[in-house]
Parts: structure tokens; sequence; C-alpha cells
């Protein structure tokens, strides 16, 4: 979902750069009345008054900051970087990319005022690079996203912190104690276990109008609150609770049982999901393309181009982002590799790395954001040319390593592209050939593992998927496990016992096949029937169901799955790694050729 949206949010990003391109040339007067126009905010005789560029830059930009530091969050309680010592890589690289990038500036306007401008290449436009990136590069590793997501978190904090102090002009020191005093009011909300969400929304509206009368940036507040809003699985202890909520609301639907159990649904989800589902579509939709209708609009015509390429602030920004911000992510991710004799390494190959150094190129928010604080008139114009033109050269140059990539042979590209790190295994318990029920070639080099319920309707969705991809890839192991959901499914833990009964004679996928096509009869009577149907010792099947006798077998693959962190069904691992999103065929097929080819890589 996520992917989709950072995709269509670059489109329309994209659109909304050129609209206020198109306007500005057409009625500069009409363009510049609108934004300039004053909007205030009082309450009780004081309050905050910005024209309506400064609401958008400061004040929506909050939430787009927001998110970015949600989804690094994420990345680090549940994805690549929660290995810490991935983390080094990616913020080695962003330092390197940004430092390069500076020194090109200063290099191309060293002797000059506009020397303090150098902020305005630091910064990565994490949406809108990323979003390229799946325009562009799509066929780049995923692990990229996660790489590229905190080089650009790296570039945002020191960027914020280079404008809450180099391009801050006039700071009230009680303003910003006030600020420092609600953060630690936050902190210690946080520590104490506070879920309202009410009182974090308060909080940091406060803390963001204390920043602004202090003379810093607010936008920082946004980041700030993202990043300390934990990321986790859905505990199996609340989804019971909810269930057992949601019970209790289907025996007696009153209002106050339907909130507490639209409560208990809620509580199962981490604050960090949820408000990624909340607020990612409008950031990437709505706020960001309209800080670039308010930000990306220059009256272009031949005198200004002719002035602007000549001009070193717009080349500064240009050569500083195109070939610096490569070069020094490029560089620094060797140098660290280097140094570390190869304990450290991108999560991905040098092509990928360079992909993300060209697409790192793309500076649009918060270099627009400097600007603004860097300079005004026709320098202002100047650079945002070259955050334009950056942006624009930037792509181009992603799509031509990336077609570069394409044309190398089959395992050169591999290399090139996924590198040589281990990846992460979620899953706890190996694959035991000796005791898991396994479907397909036992020394395969990918391995499908799913956690199911034979109750569970999505398991039965998945298993046509399931039976098309063992169908496409001769290479492929496919392992079920039990996850019985007894709160929900009163039927599915003596359907597993079944199929443990049907394993006794030989015959668990057998039963295993008929058990997910007829998930509506899971009767004792229903399986005693397909027992007589698959011709197996119908007095030894019912002795193994009488006496339990898979339960122990059950129970096993249940602790596993609480051990793997598997809450719900059905949840799929491949090669170690649990799969997040859709498991349609095209999607779970995507995944095992990633698999595939990083096991290519293993054994070559």
């Amino acid at each position: 979902m996520f992917l989709r949206t950072e995709t269509g949010g670059a489109a329309i990003l994209l659109a909304a750069a050129v609209a206020a391109l198109l306007w500005v040339n057409a009625d500069a007067s009409s363009y510049r009345s609108l934004w300039e126009t004053r909007l205030s905010i009082d309450v009780g005789g004081s309050g905050v008054a910005l024209d309506l560029r400064a609401w958008v830059n400061s004040g929506l930009m909050t939430f787009f900051f927001f998110v970015a530091g949600l989804e690094a969050r994420r990345e680090l309680d549940l994805g690549e970087l929660r290995e810490r010592r991935r983390f080094a890589v990616p913020m080695v690289a962003g330092i390197g990319g940004m430092a390069v990038a500076v020194a090109f500036y200063l290099a191309l306007n060293a002797g000059r005022s506009s020397t303090h401008g150098w902020g305005i290449v630091m910064s990565t436009d994490t949406a809108f690079a990323l979003g390229l990136l799946a325009l562009v590069g799509p066929r780049f590793p995923d692990r990229l996203r996660a790489f590229m997501l905190t080089v650009v978190v790296v570039d945002d904090i020191v960027a914020l912190l280079v404008i809450a102090t180099i391009y801050t002009k006039h700071l009230a020191v009680s303003a910003l104690l006030v600020g420092l005093g609600l953060l630690g009011a936050v902190l210690v909300v946080r520590a104490l276990g506070v879920r309202v969400g009410l009182v974090y929304a308060a909080l940091g509206a406060a803390l963001w109008v204390a920043l602004l009368k202090s003379g810093v940036e607010p936008v920082v507040v946004g980041l700030v609150m993202g990043l300390l809003t934990y990321a986790y699985p859905a505990a199996r202890s609340d989804l019971e609770r909810a269930s057992e909520r949601f019970r209790e609301f289907r025996e007696q639907p009153t209002p106050e049982l339907a909130r507490s159990a639209r409560e208990g649904v809620r509580a199962a989800i981490s604050p960090n999901e949820r408000l990624q589902q909340l607020y990612h579509p409008w950031t990437s939709y709505v706020i960001v393309p309209l800080f670039a209708l308010a930000n990306a609009g220059i009256a272009i015509d031949g005198r200004f181009l002719a002035r602007a390429f000549s001009s070193p602030i717009t080349l500064g920004i240009l050569f500083g982002y195109v070939v610096g911000k490569p070069a020094g992510i490029l560089g620094a991710s060797w140098l660290a590799t280097r140094l570390s004799r190869g304990r450290l390494r991108p999560p991905v190959g040098w092509a990928a790395v360079a992909g993300g150094g060209t697409i790192a190129g793309i500076g649009f928010t918060v270099s627009l954001l400097l600007a603004t604080l860097a300079f005004d008139g026709p320098q202002l114009e100047e650079a945002k040319l070259g955050i334009l033109s950056a942006a624009l050269c930037a792509a181009t140059l992603t799509w031509v390593l990336f077609r570069a990539t394409a044309m190398l042979p089959h395992r050169l590209r591999i290399r090139a592209l996924l590198g040589v790190a281990e990846p992460l295994v979620d899953l706890y318990n190996d694959v035991d050939p000796e005791r898991d029920h396994i479907r397909g070639p036992i020394d395969a080099p990918v391995t499908v593992v799913e956690y199911g319920d034979f109750e569970c309707p999505y398991c039965g969705q998945a298993e046509p998927f399931v039976r098309e991809l063992l169908r496409d890839f001769a290479d492929v192991r496919y392992v079920w496990r039990h996850l019985p959901l007894n709160d929900v499914h009163p039927r599915a833990q003596l359907a597993a016992e079944a199929a443990e009964a049907a394993a006794a004679q030989d015959a668990f996928w057998e039963m295993h096949d008929l058990l997910l096509e007829h998930q509506d009869a899971l009767r004792p009577s229903d399986l005693v029937g397909y027992a007589e149907q698959l011709g197996l010792d119908v007095a030894r099947f019912r002795q193994g169901l009488s006496e339990n006798a898979g339960a122990g077998r059950v129970a096993d693959d249940v602790e596993s799955a609480d051990l793997s962190g598997v809450s719900g069904t059905p949840t799929f691992f491949i090669n170690g790694r649990r799969h997040y999103g859709a498991y349609d065929t095209a999607t779970l097929s995507a995944a095992v050729q990633a698999a595939g080819a990083r096991a290519v890589l293993a054994t070559s």
C-alpha cells in the first residue's frame, strides 16, 4: 500500500510542481498575492499569524516529517534496521552524501555571499525520491527502500538541526525553554504508557507553537514525534482480547459494548501503523503537492535561464545534488565496508547503492524550505531553478543506471542489485525435514512456511495462490505449520489434530486439502467422513482424535509461532524472512523470486 501511495504521490507532486510553474508564468501577481495572504489564529488575545505559504511550509509540512519519522521508526522496530549494526552504513552514507554535496556547493560559491546557502544541498526529499525510485527503478530490491529511508531521515535530522541553529535569525530563549519542557512532558507521558492520542496531539501542538515563537523551524516537531512512536506486531493476547470484546458485542449489541469492541481492535494494532494508515495518504496526495504548488513557482524566460545557469548558486545546487550526493553516498558506503573489513556493508548490491545515491539528488521539500530561509529575490529564484533541475537530472540518471544494470548478465545483475549481505531471519525454528510437513523438493533453495488455521477463511483464500506458486516454481518447498485461533475458530484445534491423525497414516496433505476445501464442515463426523473418503484406517483415525494424539505436535507449532512473533493467520515466511503485505500470486511470486536470487548468490 505504501509503495503505491508513494508512487501516486510522486506523480501528483510532479503535477503540482508543473502547475506552479505554469501558474506563475501565466499570472505571477495572483500567485504571489494568494500565498502572501495572512491568516491568523488568535485565542484569548494571543496566537499565530503567518502567510499561507508559511502555514504550508511550517505547519502542514510538520505532518510530512511526522510520517517520515513513523516510517523510520518502523524500520528500526520491525524492518532491516532492527539489527542495529545495519543502521551504521546508511547513517554513514547519509552523512557522506551531505558532506560531499556541501563541498561541491562551497567550492562553486567560494568567496561569495551566497556561501551561506550551503544547507540547501543537504537533504533528500523522502516522498519524491522514494516515489520516483519505484517508477524509474522498479527492479531495485525492496531493501534499498529501507536503506534510502535511513539515509534521508539522517539527512532530514541534520538539515533540521542546521535550520534550528544556523538559519534561525532570532532566537527567543524563553520560548525555547518552554519547548524543551514540553518535549520532556512528551517523554514522561510516553514512559508512563499513556496511549490517548489527544494527549500527544495537544502536547505536540503546544511544542510546535513554542518552537515557532522561539524562532526555531517547528517542522522538527513532526520528525521527533514520529521517531518516538513504537511499531510492533499485534500480540496474540491483544487479538484474543479484541475477539472477546467482539463476542460480547455480538451477544449483546449495545453502544457501550460496540465502543469497547472498537477500542479492543484499535488497541491490538501498534500506534505507528495506525498513524501511518491515517496520515500517509494525506501527506503524499495533499500536503506535499500543496507544498510544491506554494514553493515551486518561478518565472522562466530566456534571460533568467541564461543568468541562472551561470550563477554559482544554481550550479552549486545542481552539481551538489547530481554529482556530490551519489559520490558521497557511494563513497562513504564503500569506505565503511572497507574499513570494517566487510563486517558492515550495505543491505543491497553496489548498483543499488549507486541508484540510491543518484535518486538522493532529489532535494525538493527541505531544500526549498532552506532556500526560502537562506535567500530572497533573484537569488531565491536561482536556488529554486537549481533544485528543480537537480530533481530532473537525478531521476534521469537513476533511470539510465537502472537500464544499464538490466543489461548485465543474469548472475552479475543479481549480485549488483542484491549484494552479499546476509538477510535477517524472523523464523525462530528452522524447517526440519524430519518433522515438518513439506510439499515440494526437500532440498529446494526457497522455502515458504505458512502458519495456518483450517477454519480461517483467509487461509482458504490463500490456498489457491500457494498451489499456483508451487505449480509455477519447481524450486520451492512449502511447509504448513498449525496455528489454530481457538478464540475465534472453535473447530480449528480439532481439525489440526485430524490432520495429524491423517499424517500418522501418511496422508497429511490429502487431509490438509480436504479441510481447506470444506472449512464450513469441520465437525467430528465430518472429519471421520474425510478419513473414510481418503481410505484411511477409520478406527485408528478415530482413536487418534479421541486421544488427542496430535495435540502435542499442534502445541509445538503454536509455540514456534509465538517465538516468531506470529499472532494471526495466514502468516508466511520466505527463506526465514517474514512476508508482509498481500499473499496473492503476483506478490508471493515476486518475493519467491527475490529469495531465489539471494539463494543463488549465497551458493555462488
